[in-house]
């Protein structure tokens, strides 16, 4: 563990002195908020700009998929109506992919829609199961799809290729003129897995006190949160270090009894629990998945506002919500729907989830120090999994033992 903490400290320090968008968003970061001018991709243009198959773009090729392997069921078919499949074999083939690429899909097809009325998304390639692709192509995977529009006018695919951009392909190739080819990364991906995120309308409390929307969170507002000994106070929101505004995930709900607070959160994100209902500094941090029915959360009271007091969970069960977000504070922690929670997940450990962020909030109280967090609002941060705890997971995955993780990451 002290080898791994050594490690982790040199190489991410060093990545953070070299890259100045730390406490940013990940990749597209420098693009301003919408309303804002997109510039098609030129022929033979790829962003991100380095190779498909790397930690940066869709990741690495993970094996192929046959109609009688155990990871066929992975694949699920796309019946969109805005979406023309071309099928040229007959078989549906090119309707099946994962569900992080299918997810990605309807969100161009509807950009196309928009884009050009009465024009609609075309795919002319999708999953391949008879060999007709490069070695280890990620169209054995049902991860890429090359797309045309429906009325095969050329002179709109350098815009097509940003718009599939703008909807979260992880890579986007202008690859000739006759097609785009966008891939995504494996579902066993931090960036593709639900991590651990809350819904976009669960409510955060301000310093003054009032409420907020989680999902309209702004780098440089305060939040309560709580320190190691349980007692709330004001934090610095850092940054979302996860965002899908238009992925359906499925969460865990943890519903307490007096007082009643519901927090909804994803099965890999850590909540505090207590070990001894009378002292509130003595919580460990588990999975949202691991909670039961009887265990005790940290919740705000409602006589005493400014304190947290135990409350028992009465009942676990599941829902679905449209869209997630992961919140950063410079305390690791934060309270979400009157609970408190970590803003960690995948590991279970939240104290070294904290320790290794420790960068971030270095460089973000630099950009504080210097008078340049509120510029980070007007910068455009696209969905998926910033770099830094992407790398961090990749990292770890290398370092720590595969039982640290949550079994789906």
């Amino acid at each position: 563990m002290v080898l791994m903490r050594v490690m982790l400290s040199m190489s991410l320090c060093l990545l953070l002195a070299s890259v100045g968008c730390g406490c940013g968003p990940g990749r597209g970061y420098g693009k301003r908020r919408h309303p804002r001018k997109l510039t098609p991709l030129a022929l033979k243009q790829f962003i991100p700009n380095v190779a498909e198959k790397t930690l940066g773009a869709s990741g690495k090729y993970e094996g192929k998929i046959a109609r009688n392997s155990d990871r066929f069921k992975d694949l699920t078919p796309n019946y969109n109506s805005d979406i023309i499949f071309k099928d040229e074999e007959n078989t549906n083939a090119d309707r099946l992919m994962t569900q992080r690429c299918k997810d990605k899909l309807n969100s161009l097809a509807i950009s196309v829609m928009n884009q050009w009325p009465g024009v609609k998304l075309r795919v002319t390639e999708g999953w391949d199961e008879d060999g007709h692709h490069s070695e280890e192509s990620l169209h054995y995977e049902g991860r890429a799809v090359d797309i045309t529009t429906s009325d095969r006018d050329k002179s709109k695919y350098g815009m097509l290729s940003r718009l599939a951009v703008e909807a979260g392909f992880d890579w986007v190739y202008y690859e000739s003129k006759a097609h785009i080819h966008c891939s995504v990364k494996a579902e066993n991906s931090v960036a593709a897995k639900s991590g651990g995120c809350f819904p976009g309308s669960s409510m955060v409390i301000l310093e003054d006190g009032k409420t907020k929307p989680l999902k309209e969170l702004q780098v440089g507002d305060r939040v309560l949160a709580a320190d190691q000994q349980g007692n709330l106070l004001p934090s610095d929101f850092l940054m979302f270090m996860d965002q899908g505004r238009q992925i359906t995930r499925q969460f865990q709900v943890l519903e307490t009894e007096e007082p009643r607070h519901k927090l909804t959160l994803t099965p890999a994100h850590l909540v505090f629990v207590l070990n001894n209902s009378t002292d509130k500094s003595n919580t460990r941090a588990v999975f949202a998945s691991n909670v039961k029915p009887g265990q005790q959360l940290l919740v705000v009271g409602k006589e005493k506002p400014g304190h947290l007091i135990p409350s028992t969970v009465r009942q676990v069960y599941t829902e679905q919500h449209d869209d997630s977000y992961a919140p950063v504070t410079s305390h690791g922690t934060i309270i979400v729907d009157q609970v408190l929670a970590s803003c960690y997940a995948v590991v279970e450990d939240h104290q070294l989830a904290h320790w290794v962020f420790a960068p971030v909030r270095l460089w973000c109280a630099f950009l504080s120090l210097v008078g340049m967090v509120k510029e980070l609002n007007s910068v455009h941060q696209e969905d998926g999994v910033h770099w830094y705890p992407e790398l961090l997971y990749y990292m770890g995955s290398w370092l720590l033992d595969s039982s640290s993780f949550h079994p789906q990451s």
